[in-house]
């Protein structure tokens, strides 16, 4: 070759050195003139391209997008593209007081965050112990662009690429300072956001380097303060709103016979001072809940490169986050049968003058219960890059290393402690000073603080009451729990290209990886005895390891032909090693076909796979309260009630109870008292396959447009599911496996079931869902400036899934149901002239159906799904929402641009749910809650 070819050569490969990975396409110059020649990163594949269009569906969310949009996190931006599937712990569930509490979690078709895998800069993004991986601790100041590869991908990237994956670009090479304020709020006056940040950076002939920051904060906003969220059942059944355990505090004696409520004003309650319950002695536990749960996060992100040789450049990542969030629900509503801490008949308290024991139910209203959670986020990723050359072939190559630490604590309040509580309802009696005291005379109990529960909510400092403060000291802990996740990465890949072929080089990629994932949590040692009102859970603590190698190759098959102006094959396989579990390896084909200049047609099959998580495999047991626990027995609901395995354990005429202790008033309700759930150590792999068939059409003589339509195809099969309480009791009523009737036992009085039910985690089933992604662009300059329109739309055919092998069981059909949506879809329509622009943009959900809960609302009596053989299943029809969004920004003559915005201009509201998907009201977690109207400034110098 000649000495220009060599310069032009090197020009190139100095252009690749300096692109990070995914950060698009550099120019390689030659003194004759600018040559576009050179290959650039893209999410999906090791081997560097020549062209962003491959074989895989890639939507591109560039940094105009992102500043077009009024969201200000990297999560909320995501979780509005039409291929996110519902929030996995969404804001809107208050309930939630996990480690992941707070965070923000992407799922890509309905298939669940832990099977979407997130990058930043090609590299992975550290995990929970339950294997979540929290978008919020990237800023949005240094998101250069956002890839979301939405087909298959273990065979790159390895375990979680399954639905999709997620590959957040940061910015580089930044020179100067830019500097921005975002604030905002929703026209009710509250959920207030605030955002500052700035970006700065310089760079020189050998190096740059890139640095950000951002605070941000989000206050809360109250359920009591919308309406569709302030009852259960909003616009409904006001009375549904209300919980049985009250504020003020209610008792009997035994099981049977009307709750005794106190009267109100009185403090020293004894015989005749109290009344048969009704509704107002009751609670709505909204009127303390959060709709939205405050956070506040504190970023920096720190990028840098520096050219150590010509050929050779050192780069790295560093990141810290530290991320504060709470949330508040009701107090608790303490029944004492579902702790075994009745009011003695000695108390002196006890409203039957000494004659009985009593069964009580008070809730902790004078002590919301609160969890505050802090997750700090330490990311350090470093690696070396360069080429060289063998003959008239040039390779790159890099080596390096990645560390993530999450340290997280939760602090819990508003929990009783039940030891306390026994003694402080136990014996009691008034001392010769006139002092009520725990015990009995000559045996008092030392440190104990006697209590009323019956002095009811708002009677003041009253002593005995909750609003005594050394009452409250007394009967509550504050439960401190910690974890520690850590991720440690060493990697090493090389690419380039082989041997020419007739239609182009041949290119591979070659690599190997090793991981190590380590994780505990801790809970309080009070809530892993079993003693506070908190759900009792154990300890978490394992870690594993992997090494993987993969092979990826590009074929250039045909080039410049009739109907074949390319024809490319890739090839991928990936070998991966687990200290957990064993090995397995997962290929991928894709086929790109170009028959014109103006249309790509693309195809792929990808085989995936999901490791059990820390969690899964070395997750302690702890309690929870099934919410739509279903007993086949219960003589009004079940499904073989009056059956002789029924009989034998329950009689006739069972009832199964609900929370407070009262038989249920439907098909489905929340258990009284806590079942046990854990992990297994024994868990293999979920194993995928995804296929997609598409084009991209960019007709010449239309410029600007662009139509893209993709079909997509994902099977998860041994599935990682939760053996819940329902699939066992079934188990044991239905098709009679003895086995499965060992599992639980019931209470001899009433036959309820007892919170001696275990159950934990299994593989087994599947997971099936198929639809489109439809995709469009244009843009045209006029006279009258530039018009811009892009719509993306996602409709989901199938959604099915089944989570046991049995052969008889019928798969649940999910899609159009509940938060299942089958279409998504956003429009965004743009207008810019000189400093000005304006955008538009709509978001789309369909309409879904539920379950009837109430049968005057019962749109869809008779419905029966295609494939459930003619069982009929009553639904509620629920109407389709679209949300409108609206921006005008300037850009001022001193270098600054402002715009004013509103999410849901017209203060849209979605339709009760009473299913609550990712919710803890009657409403879906991933609509909008309002009108939220805000403002932007950004300054450059």
């Amino acid at each position: 070759m000649n000495r220009n070819s060599n310069k032009l050569r090197d020009a190139v490969v100095l252009a690749l050195i300096a692109s990070a990975a995914g950060t698009g396409s550099a120019v390689a110059q030659e003194a004759t003139g600018t040559t576009n020649l050179d290959r650039i990163s893209v999410t999906g594949s090791r081997i560097r391209q020549v062209d962003v269009e491959t074989a895989q569906p890639v939507l591109t969310i560039s940094r105009a997008d992102i500043q077009n949009q009024g969201f200000s996190s990297v999560g909320d931006i995501l979780q509005n593209i039409s291929a996110a599937g519902s929030p996995n712990f969404s804001r809107a569930s208050p309930l939630t007081s996990n480690q992941e509490a707070g965070g923000q979690y992407i799922d890509l078709r309905n298939l669940g965050a832990q099977r979407t895998l997130v990058l930043v800069n090609g590299k992975r993004l550290g995990i929970s112990p339950d294997g979540y991986q929290d978008i919020s601790i990237i800023p949005t100041s240094m998101v250069e662009r956002i890839d979301v590869l939405k087909d298959g991908a273990s065979s790159i990237y390895g375990s979680d690429a399954m639905a999709g994956v997620i590959n957040i670009i940061t910015r580089k090479n930044f020179d100067g300072l830019e500097a921005n304020v975002y604030k905002g709020q929703y026209s009710q006056g509250d959920g207030e956001k605030e955002t500052y940040d700035f970006v700065m950076g310089f760079s020189g002939d050998r190096g740059s380097l890139t640095v950000g920051a951002e605070y941000h904060k989000e206050e809360g906003v109250w359920a009591k303060d919308r309406p569709f969220t302030a009852d259960t059942y909003p616009d409904w059944d006001p009375a549904a709103s209300l919980t049985t355990v009250g504020q003020w505090g209610n008792w009997r004696v035994g099981n049977a016979g009307n709750w005794q409520a106190p009267n109100r004003g009185g403090t020293a309650l004894g015989p005749g001072q109290f009344h048969s319950q009704t509704s107002a002695d009751t609670s709505r536990s909204s009127d303390q809940m959060h709709l939205l749960t405050p956070l506040e996060r504190r970023s920096l992100f720190v990028s840098g490169n520096y050219d150590i040789t010509d050929n050779v450049r050192f780069t790295t990542d560093l990141s810290y986050t530290k991320r504060e969030s709470q949330r508040q629900i009701a107090g608790y509503p303490l029944q004492s049968t579902a702790f075994g801490v009745p009011m003695s008949a000695d108390s002196y308290f006890n409203p039957t003058g000494g004659v009985a024991d009593v069964n009580w139910r008070r809730r902790g209203w004078e002590v919301p219960r609160t969890t505050d959670s802090t997750l700090t986020t330490w990311r350090f990723a470093a690696a070396l890059e360069g080429s060289f050359e063998i003959g008239d072939r040039f390779f790159s190559w890099d080596v390096g290393s990645l560390y993530n630490e999450n340290d997280s604590l939760l602090i819990n309040n508003g929990n009783f402690y039940i030891p306390a509580v026994a003694d402080a309802v136990g014996p009691s009696f008034q001392n010769a000073a006139g002092q009520i005291v725990c015990g009995t005379p000559g045996n008092e109990i030392a440190g104990c603080v006697p209590w009323n529960p019956f002095a009811g909510f708002g009677t003041g400092a009253v002593a005995n009451s909750l609003d005594d403060p050394n009452v409250r000291n007394y009967l509550f802990r504050e439960e401190h729990a910690t974890g520690k996740t850590s991720t440690h990465n060493y990697f090493a890949n090389l690419s380039g290209t082989i041997v020419p072929l007739p239609a182009g080089d041949l290119g591979f990629a070659i690599g190997y990886e090793y991981r190590k994932e380590s994780g505990a949590f801790n809970p309080d040692a009070i809530a892993q005895s079993g003693d506070s009102t908190n759900l009792a859970s154990g300890p978490t603590k394992g870690s594993y390891a992997l090494d993987e190698f993969y092979l990826e190759l590009n074929i250039p098959i045909l080039a410049d032909l009739a109907f074949a102006k390319e024809l490319t094959l890739d090839l991928a396989t990936r070998y991966s090693d687990f200290t957990s579990f064993g090995d397995t390896t997962n290929n991928k084909f894709g086929l790109k076909w170009r028959p014109i200049d103006d249309l790509l047609v693309r195809a792929t099959y990808a085989e995936g796979f999901r490791a059990p998580t820390i969690g899964d495999l070395y997750g302690g047991t702890s309690q929870t309260f099934p919410t739509n626990f279903v007993d086949p027995c219960d003589s009004v609901y079940g499904d073989v009630r009056g059956s002789a395995r029924c009989v034998q354990d329950v009689g006739q005429g069972y009832r199964q109870l609900q929370q407070g202790f009262v038989p249920t008033t439907g098909r489905a309700a929340q258990s009284p008292v806590p079942f046990n759930s854990g992990s297994n150590p024994n868990l293999t792999p979920e194993t995928s396959e995804s296929k997609t068939v598409g084009f991209v059409y960019s007709p010449s003589y239309v410029t600007g447009l662009s139509v893209g339509v993709d079909w997509w195809s994902i099977r998860i099969d041994n599935t990682i599911v939760t053996d819940s309480p329902n699939l066992i009791m079934e188990d044991c009523y239905v098709r009679l496996i003895e086995s499965r009737c060992s599992m639980f036992t019931r209470d001899p009085a009433n036959g309820n079931i007892v919170g001696t039910l275990n159950y934990g985690n299994r593989n087994a089933g599947y997971t099936e869902t198929e639809g489109f992604d439809f995709d469009i662009s244009y843009s045209r300059d006029t006279d009258f400036g530039r018009f811009s329109a892009k719509s993306s739309t996602t409709y989901v055919g199938k959604y099915e899934e089944k989570s046991t092998d049995d052969a008889d069981a019928v798969p649940s059909q999910n899609n159009g149901f509940g938060a299942y949506f089958r279409v998504r879809s956003n429009l965004g329509l743009g207008w810019s002239m000189n400093d000005l622009s304006v955008n538009w943009n709509l978001r789309y959900y369909s309409g879904t159906k539920e379950s009837c809960r109430f049968a005057t609302r019962c749109t869809l009596p008779n419905y029966s799904a295609p494939d459930t053989l003619g069982v009929i299943s009553p639904q509620t029809e629920l109407g389709a929402v679209t949300f409108h969004d609206v921006q005008v920004s300037y850009a001022t003559p001193w270098n600054a641009t402002v715009a004013v915005g509103a999410n849901n201009v017209f203060n849209k509201v979605g339709p009760m749910m009473t299913s609550q998907p990712s919710s803890n009201f009657s409403y879906y977690g991933g609509y909008d809650i309002g009108r939220f109207l805000y403002m932007k400034y950004s300054q450059k110098f």
